[in-house]
């Protein structure tokens, strides 16, 4: 038998029946299939070996002992969805946000635990009729952090990162920013989180201007860096795209005229965005391992990706589905992207890219998608 291998993990969405999850009560079976071997006749931890190099959705279809395997701790996560949903209907509730995440692998959805905020963050409000209110979320170092939101006074919602780790299934908090905001530019890089410009309880062009670190990984305090020479990107929430050790942004959404900027995070320097990659920037955008960058057109619905050495966007697929996409997130060999409430996940490794829709739990629209690590599950039972 051969088994195709990869050293690189990968966000994989089978097209095979769907599997539920339930919790095991029958202690007596459970405790039976755990003394059986992963392999026979090998130790379990050269086992465990072996089978880490096979893709989990194989795993999954074959044994229980290997589902088991690939949920505990001990076995390399692979990716999985973490979705921002709102609910789909028109009364008060749908102004509420809820998380969830995505198993691609049993194509599950999965409710996180509620986050601890107060005031809760809003979607929706009376005086913008036409539009949501930003809930800026980023992805970093394999964790959720939300970082701005507004309240419904219009103040900034949140003081202090509010993080989700996927391994330890926990929200915790992270430093108190200088000046909490809203409408900022959000963005990582090397394990670095970045917060510029914005608006606070009121606008101020000290703040609309600034720019702050915070070390996700040594959960240090957040440190002012050499500020924006003006106040222009602090018009809505952006994002800071990490591209090979700088942020990439422009201050506008969508495909009207914008500005660009790039910010090198070693030399602590702001440099002007280069002419061809400011000219493809009309949609979201984000950076695969930080190294590749996709931006998808939201009018033609174009799915590109830059070519630095040669400063232009290189076409890889176009669907009438991307049109008005409004978020993306790139990792795993997949560009995940949220359109029209819609979650799309595009296989851009393959030798022809294709899209995949994915389904989300009855009665919610997609407000943003990450892809972090699976969460680990140790008392279940699967039936295929």
């Amino acid at each position: 038998m051969t088994i195709t291998t990869s050293s690189t993990p990968r966000l994989n969405l089978p097209t095979t029946k769907r599997h539920k999850l339930h919790h095991n009560h029958n202690h007596n079976h459970h405790q039976h299939q755990q003394q059986q071997p992963l392999i026979p006749g090998l130790p379990d931890h050269i086992a465990q070996l072996c089978l880490s190099q096979i893709n989990p959705s194989f795993l999954f279809s074959i044994s229980s002992s290997w589902r088991r395997l690939i949920y505990s701790p001990s076995f390399p996560p692979f990716f999985s969805l973490y979705a921002i949903l709102s609910p789909t209907t028109t009364h008060s509730s749908s102004n509420s946000i809820h998380f969830y995440n995505f198993d691609p692998v049993s194509t599950t959805w999965n409710i996180l635990p509620p986050p601890p905020l107060y005031p809760p963050l809003l979607l929706r409000h009376p005086s913008f009729l036409s539009r949501n209110l930003s809930i800026q979320s980023i992805s970093v170092s394999g964790n959720l952090v939300l970082l701005a939101a507004t309240t419904l006074n219009l103040y900034p919602a949140l003081s202090r990162p509010l993080i989700f780790n996927p391994l330890s299934q926990a929200w915790t908090f992270g430093p108190t920013l200088a000046t909490p905001r809203r409408w900022c530019a959000l963005g990582a890089s090397c394990g670095m989180v970045y917060v510029a410009s914005g608006i606070g309880t009121h606008y101020s062009n000290d703040v609309a201007k600034s720019l702050e670190k915070w070390d996700a990984n040594k959960k240090g305090e957040w440190e002012s860096k050499r500020g924006l020479k003006d106040g222009r990107f602090s018009r809505e929430a952006i994002d800071a795209v990490g591209w090979r050790g700088k942020l990439c942004m422009v201050n506008v959404k969508g495909d009207a005229a914008k500005e660009g900027v790039i910010y090198d995070v070693e030399e602590d320097l702001w440099k002007e965005m280069p002419e061809g990659m400011l000219g493809g920037w009309r949609g979201p955008v984000a950076a695969m391992a930080e190294d590749v960058m996709y931006v998808v057109d939201e009018v033609k619905g174009c799915l590109k990706k830059y070519v630095a050495e040669e400063d232009y966007w290189e076409e890889v697929m176009v669907c009438e589905s991307l049109r008005g996409a409004e978020q993306i997130a790139a990792e795993g060999g997949r560009v995940c992207v949220v359109s029209g409430g819609k979650i799309m996940v595009v296989d851009v490794v393959a030798a022809q890219p294709r899209l995949t829709v994915v389904d989300l739990p009855q009665g919610f629209q997609a407000v943003a998608v990450h892809i972090l690590p699976r969460m680990p599950v140790t008392d279940f039972s699967i039936e295929v």
